[in-house]
């Protein structure tokens, strides 16, 4: 998936090394279907008209019907199709590897412990550490700008959430594109973290923040459970009042 995983936590299971195997196996399979930068993987050859979903391993067509659900939930600002129509599930299907890697640890006994997915962090149930509940949020440049560093820091400590996913410009360039109009979002927004209770959740919100714009805040304040800060390109701050509560001030 072009990008780096990090398990960090404590354990004291026997079966540690194997568990983690099988958590990593779930991240490379994953890779392998779904990397569209990889000419031979399934959703490749779906891109290039060679196959078709039913013919596709069976996790293509669960996180089709994933996709197609947070379409409507997002009123359409999330969007697995590109202006060419090709299915790109990019802004889901990370999350959804990662948190089926973390899940798989848990059913194997290890829940002390968080998982930074490119930047996307879960934090599991039983993570102890208190450094584990606090989650940095990066500037809106690159990780090597000379300005690069922490834009604030989250608090999840007591809290019902568990995931943060962070969308922008930074690294990537305009790689978001917005379903619903032909503005590139990078014009109006630089950078859009959410925190939520599950990381897909979170993912596939600050995917369509991105793309819908500054609007997109008084949207996810409408929604049970959901915070966003936005970095405008204008260098302004947006959030949403339940998200500065969970900002860490000392």
């Amino acid at each position: 998936m072009g990008t780096g995983f990090r398990f960090q936590g404590r354990y004291s299971n026997v079966n540690f090394n194997s568990a983690i195997a099988q958590a990593c196996e779930i991240l490379h399979e994953a890779d392998r279907v779904f990397s569209l930068y990889k000419p031979e993987s399934p959703l490749s050859q779906l891109a290039a008209g060679k196959t078709s979903v039913a013919q596709c391993p069976p996790e293509v067509n669960q996180v089709w019907d994933e996709c197609e659900r947070w379409e409507k939930i997002t009123d359409g600002w999330f969007s697995p199709f590109t202006a060419e129509r090709t299915f790109d599930p990019s802004g889901l299907v990370k999350a959804w590897a990662a948190r089926n890697a973390a899940n798989a640890l848990v059913q194997a006994g290890i829940s002390d412990f968080t998982l930074n997915a490119g930047g996307d962090v879960l934090v599991a149930d039983g993570a102890s550490g208190e450094l584990d509940w606090r989650v940095a949020l990066a500037k809106p440049v690159s990780i090597a700008a000379e300005g690069a560093g922490a834009l604030a820091v989250v608090d999840l400590t007591g809290s019902k959430y568990r995931a943060v996913a962070t969308s922008g410009s930074a690294e990537r360039g305009s790689h978001i594109w917005s379903p619903k109009s032909n503005v590139d979002p990078a014009k109006s927004m630089v950078q859009v973290s959410v925190i939520a209770k599950d990381l897909v959740e979170a993912d596939v919100w600050a995917t369509a923040a991105f793309a819908e714009g500054p609007n997109s805040l008084a949207r996810i304040d409408a929604i049970p459970d959901l915070e966003a800060l936005a970095i405008l390109s204008d260098g302004q701050i947006a959030a949403t009042p339940g998200f500065m509560k969970l900002v860490l001030k000392n």
